[in-house]
């Protein structure tokens, strides 16, 4: 069984990659020209996503799902012995949906005002300020252990560490929280993320899929 994983590097698709890889499932990777809409296989993307971004994960049976939070949850379900996510029907999965909920609608959209052309200055400033107050809540709210949820990557550090990525992009520095920085490096060094970065790093210089 092989899934399909219509990506992007350096896009919010490197979440469901972490996924993949640290859930052992058997993968391919697809990779789609944002500003074309076409994958490097040269298929029209917009016949696969008409709304034209990533990710989009292929199932082995043909049918695709969308939505970063969505196909986390999927692919963790897929494989619930290595407990990606909490159980169906706990109380602890739904505080990792919630935190799912909160990355997507409260962290990760809130850069879309510097990916926005034109974007007012003023834009971008209160888009600025709104991570700013999100990651000071997140330093806050990190505890003793060495993810979101203990000591096993889970799938919101997938999606969180995605979006961290993404803070050199508009000149914001982690050190300002030490708790959250100390914590993206621990999730840096997690072997299945290294090697989505690396493949990643990679399929950027051109390389094969």
């Amino acid at each position: 069984m092989t899934y399909k994983l219509y990506m992007t590097p350096g896009a919010c698709s490197l979440a469901p990659h972490i996924a993949l890889r640290a859930l052992n499932l058997d993968f391919l990777l697809e990779v789609v020209d944002l500003r074309s809409k076409r994958t490097r296989a040269g298929e029209d993307y917009l016949a696969i996503q008409p709304l034209g971004y990533v990710p989009m994960l292929e199932l082995p049976n043909g049918e695709r799902l969308g939505e970063v939070s969505v196909i986390l949850q999927y692919l963790a379900d897929q494989r619930p012995e290595l407990a990606f996510m909490p159980p169906l029907g706990t109380f602890e999965r739904y505080r990792a949906m919630e935190m799912l909920s909160f990355i997507a609608t409260e962290l990760h959209k809130s850069f879309g005002p510097f990916f926005a052309n034109p974007m007012p200055e003023e834009g971008k400033q209160w888009a600025r300020e709104r991570i700013e107050r999100r990651l000071a809540y997140l330093d806050q709210r990190l505890g003793g252990g060495s993810y979101l949820f203990g000591e096993n990557l889970t799938a919101p550090d997938a999606y969180l560490f995605t979006v961290l990525t993404w803070l050199p992009w508009i000149r914001m520095q982690l050190s300002t929280w030490p708790k959250l920085a100390a914590y993206e490096e621990r999730v840096r060094a997690n072997s299945a993320v290294k090697a989505a970065l690396e493949a990643e790093a990679e399929l950027m210089r051109g390389g094969p899929n």
